[in-house]
C-alpha cells in the first residue's frame, strides 16, 4: 500500500524539501542527477495497527530465539552423546548434534529475521543523499551527526516500542549462553580422579621393563628402577592415562644418606618409591645422579633430592616429588601401603 492511498493530514512529517532533488546539467555536469524517486510511505508509517503488528512479529521471533537458545543449552544438559535418531533423509545420526545444530540454527536465524522485519516495517526507510566532504568534521558537522544520531535512535522507536527493546535485549543475552555451554564440551570434568591413583594397601610394584613384581633383595644400592602397580597392563584400556598417575622409580639409599625423617619412615631398608612424574609440566622424570642421589627432568631441568624428600633443589617445578610409602608382603616382595598422600604430577592437578 503506498502513500498516495492516504489522507495528507495522516503522513509523517517530511524532511526538508530539497533533499534528493535533481541537478540540472551544464557545462561541468553534463549528466543530470536524476536526484531520488518519491518516498512512499509504509503502511506501518501511517496506521499505528499495523505498526502493532509488525511490533508482535518482532517481538515474537526474539522471544522464540531466547526459547530456542534455552532449548539448546537444555538439549545438551539433558541428551546423552551416545543416543541415535533417524531423519530422512539423512538416516541415523546423533540425536545431540541434531538438536544442538537445531535449536542453535533457530536461535540465530530468527534473531536475524526480527532485525530484519524490525528494519524494513518500523525503522525510518527515507533514503537520504549527503555531498562528500573531507575526512575531518568540522564542529557544525559533528554537531548534525550527534543531531542525525538521536534522529535515528527516535525513528529506530527503539524506545517507543519497548516489547521489541526488551524481546530483543533478553535474545541477544541469551545467544552467547550458546558458546559458554559448548566450553563444557572441551574435556570431561576431572572431578578428583586427578587426586587418586591405582596404588592401594597391598598392590605389589612391578618392573615396568620385566613385567615382574620388585623383591626387596633385588634392588642393589644406587640403581633405578621404574614400576608400576600389579594387574596393569600396556593393553588395558586407558593405560596411558593410569601410568601417568601412577608410574614410580625406586631407588635404594644408604640409610646414613638419607636427610628426610618420614623418607626413612616411608622406605623399607632404604628402598623408597618416588612418583616418576614432573611436578612442573608432567614429563617423565629418568635422569638420575647415584653420587648425589638427584634426579633431573629432561623438559626444564627441574632437579630433585632422592634422599630429602623429593625436595627441588633447581628449576621451574613447583614443588616435591610425592613419595608412595611402600613395605614387603609374606612373599617378600615390594608392595604398597596405600595411595600417594598428595596428588602427583603437575600442580595443577592440585585443582581437579
Amino acid at each position: 500500500m503506498s502513500g498516495k492511498d492516504f489522507p495528507e493530514d495522516k503522513m509523517p512529517a517530511q524532511r526538508d524539501a530539497t533533499e534528493g532533488a535533481a541537478a540540472v546539467a551544464d557545462e561541468k555536469t553534463p549528466f543530470a542527477d536524476p536526484g531520488l524517486p518519491p518516498h512512499e510511505h509504509r503502511i506501518q508509517d501511517v496506521d499505528e495497527r499495523a505498526a502493532k503488528r509488525s511490533q508482535r512479529t518482532v517481538a515474537l521471533l526474539f522471544t522464540v530465539s531466547a526459547l530456542a537458545t534455552i532449548g539448546f543449552i537444555a538439549a545438551f544438559v539433558a541428551i546423552p552423546i551416545e543416543r541415535s535418531l533417524y531423519v530422512f533423509p539423512l538416516g541415523h545420526i546423533s540425536a545431540l548434534n541434531f538438536a544442538l545444530s537445531l535449536t542453535l540454527g533457530i536461535a540465530l536465524f530468527t534473531i536475524g529475521v526480527g532485525a530484519i522485519h524490525w528494519a524494513r516495517t518500523l525503522m525510518s526507510d527515507v533514503e537520504l543523499s549527503d555531498d562528500r566532504h573531507p575526512i575531518e568534521a568540522p564542529t557544525a558537522v559533528r554537531a548534525r551527526v550527534h543531531a542525525d544520531f538521536k534522529q535515528g535512535a527516535e525513528e529506530s522507536q527503539l524506545g517507543r516500542r519497548k516489547v521489541i527493546r526488551n524481546t530483543m535485549l533478553g535474545a541477544l543475552t541469551l545467544v552467547p549462553l550458546s558458546g559458554l555451554v559448548l566450553l563444557r564440551d572441551l574435556g570431561p570434568l576431572p572431578g578428583t580422579k586427578l587426586r587418586h591413583t591405582l596404588w592401594a594397601k597391598g598392590k605389589v610394584l612391578v618392573n615396568m621393563n620385566t613385567n615382574e613384581p620388585l623383591r626387596a633383595s633385588g634392588i642393589a644400592v644406587g640403581s633405578l628402577t621404574f614400576a608400576k602397580p600389579e594387574g596393569l597392563e600396556e593393553t588395558d584400556h586407558g593405560f596411558q592415562n593410569e601410568i601417568a598417575k601412577a608410574a614410580l622409580m625406586i631407588i635404594r639409599i644408604q640409610p646414613d644418606d638419607f636427610k628426610d625423617k618420614r623418607e626413612l619412615e616411608w622406605s623399607h631398608e632404604g628402598i623408597v618409591a618416588f612418583s616418576k612424574i614432573c611436578t612442573h609440566v608432567g614429563c617423565p622424570v629418568s635422569l638420575y645422579e647415584q653420587q648425589t642421589h638427584h634426579v633431573l627432568c629432561p623438559c626444564h631441568q627441574s632437579t630433585f633430592d632422592l634422599a630429602d624428600g623429593g625436595r627441588v633443589i633447581f628449576g621451574p617445578a613447583g614443588h616435591a616429588l610425592p613419595q608412595l610409602r611402600i613395605g614387603v608382603n609374606d612373599d617378600g616382595y615390594l608392595e604398597a601401603l596405600g595411595d600417594f598422600d598428595e596428588p602427583v604430577g603437575p600442580s595443577f592437578w592440585e585443582r581437579g
